[in-house]
């Protein structure tokens, strides 16, 4: 499931994430050792609350079908935690990217689109005007935090913001893709999408606080594992 996905098809984000979660804590609660469950949800939660950065104990105002089924999926953890004090972590992810992410579709997230593009010397399609931000995860950077939760048993009763504050506009990650391939990025420029949330930047005090030991990528370095990785398909 994705934003748009869900836009045109609302009905299966909610039952792969509300209703498919809500089944996996069921079976969890009911197992003879219960296991501790990490979840995962989205920044989309936030939406249309305009403030930055964005704290977990903010108001969240989804602004699509995605975003409910996500915000539905952290709340049931929550609940799952109080009624039957099965341990969860519900992380709310920020625009991961990395190798393996797959470009070739309707859906494709930012950066792998961008770089299928660039790298095929055909033009980026924006959707808006690119002064749209996004705070970019590198997937090491959540599969860190994901074995530290594991490794560490560490579980909480709120969601987790799981990215580091580091905000870009499209604009500026399309330049720093024009740099590290050394040619210039052609861009085509449409409507903005709907459900598409302005800006998005996380705060990172509750991670930070539970999670030291991560040491996250930095957006330069991971562009250039990306592209690598991209490079080594041929």
């Amino acid at each position: 499931p994705s934003v748009p996905r869900s836009i045109a098809a609302p009905l299966p984000s909610h039952e792969v994430n509300a209703t498919g979660t809500l089944r996996l804590l069921i079976h969890a609660a009911n197992a003879p050792e219960p296991p501790r469950v990490v979840l995962a949800s989205s920044s989309s939660v936030y939406g249309a609350n305009p403030a930055l950065p964005k704290r977990e104990d903010m108001v969240c105002q989804p602004m699509s079908p995605y975003a409910v089924s996500k915000l539905a999926t952290e709340q049931y953890a929550m609940a799952w935690q109080r009624s039957y004090g099965l341990d969860t972590l519900a992380f709310r992810f920020f625009n991961v990217f990395g190798p393996y992410q797959a470009p070739g579709h309707a859906y494709a997230a930012a950066i792998p689109a961008f770089l299928d593009a660039a790298m095929s010397h055909t033009p980026v399609n924006v959707h808006g005007d690119g002064t749209q931000s996004r705070d970019f995860t590198y997937v090491g950077t959540v599969a860190q935090a994901l074995r530290h939760a594991v490794e560490q048993r560490i579980t909480h009763d709120t969601p987790v913001n799981l990215a580091f504050g580091t905000r870009v506009t499209l604009l500026e990650l399309l330049d720093e893709i024009e740099s590290q391939l050394g040619h210039p990025v052609q861009r085509n420029h449409g409507p903005a999408r709907v459900g598409d949330v302005p800006h998005s930047q996380a705060d990172n005090t509750l991670l930070r606080s539970l999670f030291s030991d991560v040491d996250p990528v930095d957006l330069r370095t991971g562009l250039q594992h990306t592209i690598d990785w991209f490079r080594s398909r041929g």
